[in-house]
């Protein structure tokens, strides 16, 4: 999870900074950042750093760097926890790219810069516990985490201290200042994680804070009645401040209070004083402020020619049969369909396709590349499997790249099945084999030279097309991961990213194929890499019939050949509902989400520096000067 925060940073308010755009199926998610042993860049007998960060959303193409916002400074610390989230719209096929720039900040001169790390959102939230960590030049860890953002509406709350018990001995008073935090469980046990910090209040035992607005999804994930707690601290310049009391109550307890006595401060089982509610009230849910409000409380709280390659045991349906004799079969179990339900309907509060990701559900990718004569002679330059000598990649290796990189980024192992089909191998055509030297790749570079071995091989590239028996040996696969996954209390879903040069030879086979594993932990992704006519592959998109789920997606690479981020927004976009469609057919909820402690996180490298550079301007507005491109390894 995201580093447990301590007591003993000064943070503002916590604001909402939101990046939206208008895609209709995209979802919310929320990131909330940490550092840890940044370099103390203050200066000799200038005490501690008091960091913040500024979050820039990188430019692609002929987009414009941002500049999303910046944190709360959190004064005398080097490793901070801030509390402000940034609110991003998220999809799958869309990559987000951020910078993120701490700063030590100067009061009269120019903000000190402490380090910079960049970070992928979909790869944040696809990593374990949806946390990356990553190091910075010059020093420190920068943390990431993301999740869901519900949009819960917000909690406008007006606190008082009475008759706080002074922790500063006979000659002060206390300078006391109020924290509210969630309950966040981790291997470790539960933890108190802070949401929101009040601004102190010098040498006052009966403190009035001024309002706060707090983000109910952040505090409680719009759930009423869950327990939070608010712990009333004294002030320290060291930044060690001292625990004065705390209560642990929920928000509905908090909306009920206005019309009860104050909540009773205790710590080590001691009265510490009291803390009113003059102000509690829920904004964008005003009907159930109403509800609550009546409610009274009774008390507060590449390599040497490979071995030919291997033939990939496989259910064959009889109307795709095509050389079934070839194959044995082997210990994986044949995918047997179950019998199709309809979607349930859409509801408020249903499971999310970041739900299911946050809960530790991995996806799975299963390439199959087509080696049908059609694609021609690869030793012959402009053919589409020709591999160029030069290191740049053909249109099959870009499409595998492009899309394995971003379906990669939520699958732990890294860990590919490679199949090929089409080709010919000891007089009998194979349509479906085993693509490299061993059943599963490493990463998606291991699936390009899984790819390349294969013309190492002696096969002879033959046809027809045939994506059939692919299909049942990926939903076989699909079947047993998720049954596997299930039995270690975890979720798996796979993607089969089918790659072809032409249309199917048999579409009726193709579509009944499509319908008998329809209800597999599967989505299907076509994609046709060439200039053949492609009109006859369109019937995948419709060829679901009604109560059955419709799983497969074609897309041209020709039409997206020069943009990458089009081609997986059109490739990947429909996986994300289709996940969650399988899940809720059978029942299945989204695992609780995943919580680490901090040192379970696994720390990056550095990268190279980033080309950035910001620009402070009197009023606080910041402004990117220079830089601000991500710069992509993928040369479409």
């Amino acid at each position: 999870t995201h580093p447990t925060r301590h007591a003993g940073h000064k943070a503002k308010a916590t604001r909402t900074t939101t990046t939206t755009s208008q895609h209709p199926n995209n979802m919310k998610v929320k990131l909330s950042l940490s550092a840890r042993r940044l370099p103390n860049v203050a200066g000799l007998g200038k005490g501690t750093s008091d960091p913040f960060c500024v979050v820039t959303k990188l430019a692609e193409g002929a987009s414009q760097p941002v500049v999303l916002g910046k944190t709360e400074v959190i004064k005398n610390t080097l490793s901070p926890d801030w509390t402000k989230v940034f609110v991003f719209d998220y999809e799958l096929g869309h990559p987000v790219h951020i910078a993120i720039s701490v700063y030590d900040e100067v009061r009269k001169g120019s903000n000190k810069a402490m380090g910079s790390a960049k970070f992928e959102l979909g790869g944040i939230l696809g990593a374990k516990g949806s946390v990356k960590a990553k190091k910075m030049k010059g020093g420190g860890t920068i943390f990431a985490h993301v999740e869901k953002y519900s949009g819960s509406g917000t909690l406008r709350l007006a606190l008082q201290g009475i008759k706080l018990k002074n922790t500063e001995g006979m000659f002060n008073k206390s300078d006391p200042f109020y924290d509210v935090k969630r309950k966040v469980t981790g291997p470790s046990g539960d933890v108190w994680d802070v949401i929101y910090r009040s601004q102190h209040i010098s040498n006052d035992l009966n403190p009035q804070w001024a309002d706060s607005t707090i983000d109910l999804a952040a505090l409680c994930g719009g759930k009423l009645e869950q327990h939070i707690q608010i712990s009333v601290y004294d002030h320290e310049k060291s930044g060690k401040h001292v625990l004065m009391g705390e209560i642990e109550t929920s928000v509905r307890e908090l909306v009920a209070a206005k019309n009860s006595g104050p909540f009773t401060l205790r710590r080590k089982g001691k009265d510490k004083g009291k803390l009113a509610v003059n102000r509690a009230d829920l904004i964008g849910m005003e009907d159930l402020s109403t509800q609550v409000a009546g409610m009274s409380l009774s008390g507060g709280a590449s390599a040497p020619p490979l071995p030919m390659p291997v033939p990939v045991p496989v259910p064959v349906p009889a109307a795709a049969a095509s050389g079934a004799g070839a194959y044995v079969p082997g210990s994986a179990p044949a995918y047997v369909p179950g019998i199709p339900a309809s979607a349930p309907s859409a509801a408020a509060g249903s499971p999310t396709f970041v739900d299911y990701i946050s809960g530790g559900c991995e996806l799975n990718l299963c390439a199959a590349i087509d080696f049908t004569g059609s694609n021609g002679d690869p030793r012959k330059p402009g053919t589409l499997h020709y591999i160029h000598p030069d290191g740049s990649l053909n249109d099959y290796e870009k499409a595998i790249q492009a899309i394995g990189r971003i379906l990669a980024k939520y699958d732990h192992d890294q860990k590919f099945p490679v199949l090929g089909f089409g080709a010919k191998y000891g007089g009998i055509v194979r349509h479906c084999f085993q693509a490299g030297a061993t059943p599963e790749v490493d990463g998606v570079d291991g699936i390009v030279q899984a790819y390349r071995s294969v013309f190492r091989t002696g096969l002879i590239m033959s046809g027809p097309t045939v994506f059939t028996e692919v299909m049942q040996t990926a939903a076989a696969h699909a079947v047993s991961s998720q049954e596997e996954a299930k039995r270690n209390g975890k979720q798996a879903y796979t993607v089969l990213l089918i790659l072809t040069d032409g249309a199917v030879s048999d579409v009726h086979a193709t579509a009944e194929c499509l319908k008998q594993i329809s209800d597999s932990p599967m989505s299907v992704v076509i994609v046709g890499v060439g200039a053949a006519d492609f009109s006859a592959m369109q019937f995948l998109d419709d060829c679901a019939s009604h109560g059955t789920p419709d799983i497969a997606q074609f897309v041209e690479f020709n039409r997206h050949r020069h943009d990458r981020l089009a081609l997986t927004a059109a490739t990947l976009d429909e996986i994300p509902d289709q996940l969650v469609g399988y899940f809720s057919r059978k029942g299945v909820s989204p695992a609780r989400a995943v919580h680490l402690d901090e040192e379970e996180v696994v720390v990056e490298p550095e990268e190279e520096e980033i080309d950035l550079s910001l620009a402070f301007g009197n009023d606080g507005e910041i402004n990117v000067a220079s830089g601000g491109h991500y710069n992509s390894s993928m040369n479409f």
